[in-house]
């Protein structure tokens, strides 16, 4: 009991900038207390229970107590999301979060296996394979998740607006993400289509606009950002910078100064000024809505759809000393407007309710594209 109540002095020190008892002596009360709790289920719970687990339930509660975001790594799974061999395993491809403690879809990647199998942002997953995942972590949902490529899931999902869950048995593939497809469309509009924030997708969306611009000179320009769970901070900056002249892009803030950061504009526009309709729902997230916020704040473009998820905010992988990791938020992200994005997202100026079947480039069956194709020709 020695080394638990040495680890939760750890725990409660550690975390009293969150909730600072208002004397000493109610620390070490709770101290006591969770120590009572712990011999208490030691000796009456029904059923005999590893002390190691429950610890590991303890961290985990304290973390994922503070955010959606930050979780616990056991020494297990920590050495397996390092490991991780391509092609040995394969996933389903949907960013994930945790909600209330279920497992919530931020968003299915496009032409993944949960995407085709009718996936959808918003949904939260309550059964993997049969099993119970609320009271799991994420990182353990996770784990359940993946498995050899070509094997198959079953996943119970609840959905807002039905009375009874929905089972889909999706098989998985490795998962390799095509950052970007991109075409001129209907009265010369220039359709891009972002579906993540990936390494060289700045590169691949420049080479695209340059083509556009000397070959075609489109009027405009369509973002289609729906559905696009985020990715790397640098590209968001990168991208975005490219269609505005100057100004800031975002900050960051955290409680270390190091993390206290503001990003700008340099100077140029690379498309000259061209009007910009941004497509958001609430699949769109992280570098998606510092995308659309940034070109929101300076009024660069029309912001097009449903508001954003809300993942405003930046995760640090730390390695602890029993070999296990843990995921931790470290800043938020911050529009020029100072507002952050985090459990709030990004309202758009025109809301757009979704229906029909999005992502085809199809005006007959994507209300939202049609409507933005609309504005830019009228």
């Amino acid at each position: 009991m020695k080394k638990i109540f040495t680890f939760l002095i750890f725990i409660f020190l550690g975390t009293q900038n969150i909730a600072e008892p208002s004397n000493k002596n109610d620390l070490y009360e709770k101290i006591d207390l969770f120590g009572e709790v712990l011999e208490k289920i030691k000796e009456d719970y029904v059923e005999e229970v590893d002390q190691a687990d429950v610890m590991d339930s303890a961290i985990n509660g304290v973390l994922q107590s503070l955010d959606p975001y930050s979780s616990y790594m056991s020494p297990e799974l920590f050495k397996s999301m390092q490991t991780e061999t391509k092609g040995e395993f394969g996933g389903l491809g949907i960013e994930i979060s945790m909600e209330a403690g279920i497992v919530r879809v931020i968003s299915p990647i496009d032409n993944t296996p949960a995407a085709k199998a009718g996936i959808k942002a918003g949904d939260y997953i309550v059964k993997i394979e049969g099993e119970q995942v609320q009271g799991k972590s994420l990182m353990e949902a996770v784990k359940l998740m993946r498995g050899p490529v070509d094997t198959s899931i079953n996943i119970t999902v609840r959905r807002k607006g039905q009375k009874k869950a929905i089972e889909f048995n999706i098989k998985r593939e490795i998962i390799e993400v095509r950052s970007i497809d991109a075409k001129i469309i209907e009265k010369k509009v220039g359709y891009v289509r972002l579906k993540s924030f990936n390494e060289n997708s700045d590169e691949q969306v420049f080479k695209k606009i340059k083509e556009f611009e000397k070959k075609n000179k489109p009027i405009g320009y369509i973002f289609d950002l729906r559905n696009n769970p985020g990715g790397l901070l640098n590209q968001a900056i990168s991208i975005t910078d490219f269609f505005l002249d100057d100004g800031e892009i975002l900050s960051t803030k955290g409680r270390k100064t190091f993390e206290n950061r503001k990003f700008f504009a340099r100077k140029g526009d690379g498309i000259n000024g061209k009007p910009i309709i941004v497509l958001i729902n609430n699949g769109s997230a992280s570098a998606s809505e510092i995308f659309a916020g940034a070109l929101k704040d300076h009024k660069r473009a029309i912001i097009l759809g449903e508001q954003t998820y809300g993942k405003g905010s930046v995760q640090s992988i730390i390695p602890l000393q029993n070999g296990g990791g843990m995921r931790l938020t470290i800043s938020k992200y911050y529009l020029p407007s100072g507002i952050s994005i985090s459990g709030i997202g990004v309202k758009p100026d025109i809301f757009v309710e979704e229906r029909g079947e999005n992502f085809k480039i199809n005006t007959d069956t994507d209300n939202q594209l049609k409507y933005a194709i609309n504005l830019l020709v009228s």
